[in-house]
């Protein structure tokens, strides 16, 4: 089996990773790249990493040009993708990496993001634990089109969810904070992402539940069972490449003992969750460069509350690595492969 893809956005950072997971995928073989202000450039003039892939040239994201793949994911920024999928064929796998089909609630996208409203496709995080039973790994079979969502969100929805399901955590009052690296805002010069700015320094933004995957995450959390969550979380700007760490808390509810039990339970069979030892807490970089979920809990019994720490790489996990285990699922290959479980270090 042969597929043939194409990537538009390449010269993107998760343009550049899902090409570097491409590349080493013993089914998938990369045809297209296309960028916008790049385009007409060797591929290797803006990620010269990608070795293997130095004979490829940048073209002009049109759906014309992507047509031709029988996969096409989307490392668009939001309101790029939809005017590009409407004119895609019905019979070509497409993978949106952006947020334009991730929310189901036209006025949450108003709120959040505003312009047009493309809908909403399948949803691309295979673990999440559904309220009815199952996971939406089941959805994912045979999808045709494909929402990947926010690395934010898959830290704190997969670091949550197993409680919510199984009423262990109040799914109202849930706070999380994270230390998110600048990769996440892609690859556009801003003052902010200077390193002059980020160096020695850390800074929340998107303060005040003004954050945009803030519908993403309640949307999550309600599909596993929560009964109107509510949810803070505030990011923080840290100078690190790539990663993210958040730590999130909830109201416990009932036996404190049981709470460990049940992320064990929600996340035994999963290739990609990895539950950590009592006591011992992950660390952004165990995960770099991996296609992993790394979580470390605890109860805190004077506060109430139970503490999840959930790391992952935001290029990786957060972003290009579950946009290619959504798109095994699709295709009916092995949900793991081509996908690194091992991190890099140091």
């Amino acid at each position: 089996m042969s597929v043939s893809v194409a990537v538009a956005g390449a010269s993107g950072y998760a343009g550049g990773e899902l090409l570097r997971l491409l590349s080493a995928h013993p089914e998938f073989e990369i045809v297209t790249v296309t960028a916008h202000q790049n385009a007409g450039q060797p591929l290797s003039a803006v990620h010269p990493h990608l070795v293997s892939l130095r004979h490829l040239v940048l073209q002009e994201t049109t759906a014309a040009v992507l047509s031709g793949a029988d996969v096409v994911f989307l490392a668009l920024p939001h309101g790029a993708s939809g005017a590009i999928t409407a004119h895609l064929p019905d019979d070509v796998l497409v993978i949106d990496c952006g947020a334009d089909h991730r929310l189901t609630d036209p006025d949450a996208w108003a709120a959040f993001y505003g312009g047009e409203y493309h809908g909403a496709w399948t949803y691309g995080m295979p673990e999440l634990l559904l309220a009815g039973g199952g996971t939406q790994r089941a959805n994912l079979v045979g999808a045709t089109r494909i929402a990947v969502p926010g690395c934010n969100v898959t830290a704190i929805t997969l670091g949550l969810v197993p409680g919510i399901a199984a009423g262990v955590i109040a799914p109202d009052d849930l706070v999380s904070v994270l230390a998110v690296g600048p990769s996440g805002a892609g690859r556009s010069l801003r003052t902010d992402l200077l390193a002059a700015e980020l160096l020695g320094s850390a800074s929340a933004y998107q303060v005040g539940g003004i954050h945009r995957h803030t519908p993403e995450i309640v949307q999550n959390l309600a599909a596993a069972g929560g009964a109107n969550p509510t949810i803070s979380f505030t990011p923080v700007l840290v100078p690190m490449a790539r990663g993210i760490l958040a730590t999130s808390t909830a109201k416990l509810v009932g036996d404190p003992k049981a709470v460990r039990e049940v992320w064990e339970s929600a996340y035994a069979d999963e290739p990609f969750m990895h539950l950590l030892p009592a006591g011992v807490f992950p660390k952004s970089a165990d995960t770099i460069g991996a296609n992993t979920v790394q979580i470390g809990l605890a109860v805190d019994e004077r506060a109430g509350r139970v503490v999840v720490v959930s790391a992952l790489d935001n290029l990786v996990k957060g972003t290009a690595g579950a946009a290619i285990q959504s798109a095994n699922l699709a295709l009916g290959l092995p949900e793991t492969l081509g996908l690194p479980l091992d991190g890099v270090a140091p």
